[in-house]
């Protein structure tokens, strides 16, 4: 009997956030054991809401939604984008430079797909948010990773990425605020990147999906505003900063060097017009979103739920001996690294397997996240905080098996 077998395409494409481990989560789920899921940054899993006024005009409007509209977007959606960027500073962006799509994930698996030939590379971070390695994969790229340097803040390593650029090289991105470190980079770096892709005729793809949800102080630099003779791709949506994840709704800005790239985007109408449009309720709420009250602001300030449960998992897991974490700047998650000495992990995947049998919590190790290590592991701090003190309090617990 002949078996049916997955597309070759598949062979190296992963994505751990949603792999083995959660799929041992939802059978202990189905055996009536409750777990507890710091794996995904889900807002809506932990009442952190959609605002009322972004739900309220989508219901009120959704009578205009029962038809395809126009492949790139409705216009009133895609003309708050371009006001947005106006305010942010990304010059020249029209609205035929705008796309909505169904979240970021799906403008980034159109983009790589109209971009690469087989064998072509793009310089992508490790740690990453593996579906940019996954898209690339997938399109018939390869993915090359650079360094992000955990003692610098995780910021990227300039000189790795001198020595990862070849003939083959047509792109870099930039994850900034970073998922999964909580880097935010600063305009200088940018700049050096900037002036990379400037000198090897690269394309920037940054992915900002974070772009509001900052702490102490930081403000993000949108890389598309520090440069207008590089062609940038950057990708934003609704997911995180106004906790619409299920909406879906997400748009690319397509800015900078354009005369450089119109063959480039006759492929991406091409792609935008084949999945005939975004899904049409989750655009009535980008007008709304964009120019309303922007509410991440109290989340984020001290005494916010993000900025208290940031400050509590962080101080929590530095308590733990043997493990350090570098303070996220921005973004949802801390990505700590165990000390060797004291935690041998040999197979970082099986670690957290244990872990969620044992303590009924679901982590992603840091394998999931192309990095070549395996001491590391992601938390999301969107539970409240306590919540995430019982939760670091049995991780504590767990660990303490592998010190005695």
């Amino acid at each position: 009997m002949q078996n049916y077998r997955k597309s070759a395409k598949l062979d190296n494409v992963c994505y751990e956030i949603r792999g083995p481990v959660l799929r041992e989560a939802r059978r202990l789920e189905e055996e009536g054991h409750r777990i507890l899921k710091l794996n995904i940054g889900n807002p809506a899993a932990f009442e952190l809401d959609v605002p009322e006024e972004i739900q309220q005009d989508v219901i009120y409007n959704l009578h205009q939604a029962q038809g395809y509209v126009e492949s790139k977007g409705l216009f009133s959606a895609r003309k708050a984008v371009m006001h947005y960027c106006q305010q942010i500073g990304i010059d020249k962006v029209d609205i035929d430079d705008i796309y909505l799509g169904n979240g970021v994930s799906e403008l980034i698996v159109m983009s790589m797909q109209a971009l690469l030939n087989t064998g072509d590379e793009v310089l992508v971070p490790a740690p990453d948010y593996p579906l940019w390695t996954a898209a690339i994969t997938l399109s018939s790229g390869k993915a090359v990773h650079y360094r992000c340097d955990e003692q610098q803040d995780w910021f990227p390593d300039l000189d790795d990425i001198r020595r990862k650029i070849t003939n083959r090289t047509k792109a870099i991105v930039l994850i900034n605020p970073n998922n999964p470190t909580g880097a935010v980079y600063p305009k200088e770096l940018l700049e050096d990147v900037i002036e990379l892709a400037r000198q090897h005729n690269l394309i920037i793809l940054s992915d900002e999906i974070y772009d509001k949800i900052l702490y102490d102080g930081i403000e993000h630099v949108p890389t598309a505003s520090l440069a207008d003779d590089v062609l940038f791709f950057t990708f934003n949506g609704l997911s995180k900063n106004y906790r619409a994840a299920g909406y879906r709704s997400g748009w690319l800005i397509i800015s900078g060097a354009k005369h450089k790239a119109v063959d480039l985007i006759e492929g991406i109408d091409m792609l935008a017009s084949m999945r005939l449009c975004a899904n049409v309720p989750a655009q009535l709420a980008i007008q709304t979103a964009l120019g309303g009250y922007q509410s991440i602001e109290d989340l984020i300030a001290p005494g916010g739920r993000l900025y208290e449960q940031r400050e509590t998992a962080w101080r929590l897991l530095n308590d733990i001996p043997g493990i350090s974490c570098v303070k996220p700047k921005g973004a949802l998650y801390l990505f700590p690294k165990l000390d060797p000495a004291l935690y041998p992990i040999e197979n970082d995947e099986q670690f957290v397997l244990d872990l969620l049998r044992q303590e009924r919590i679901l982590l992603v190790q840091g394998s999931g996240f192309n990095i070549d290590d395996r001491q590391h592991f992601r938390v999301v701090f969107l539970p409240r905080v306590d919540a995430l003190e019982d939760a670091i309090g049995r991780l504590e617990r767990f660990l303490s098996t592998w010190r005695a």
